[in-house]
């Protein structure tokens, strides 16, 4: 479970069990508060991800055979 701690300048501290860690606080919904609950969702992003393979490849190519 997730849990807003704290809230330090533009920073929010969040808990989980007992460990800590900060992100923006505007990636919180509006209005959320310290004690609030919340959910955090990470996925990866395959379409966005093939694509920065590809560009990243294609600037090897240019560097190493140009």
């Amino acid at each position: 479970m997730f849990v807003i701690d704290r809230f330090e300048g533009d920073w929010a501290v969040i808990e989980l069990d007992r460990l800590t860690f900060n992100i923006p606080k505007v990636l919180l919904p509006e209005g959320a508060r310290e004690g609030d609950v919340i959910e955090i969702k990470v996925s990866v992003n395959k379409k966005a991800t093939a694509k920065r393979r590809k560009t990243a490849q294609k600037m090897m190519n240019e560097l190493f055979e140009g």
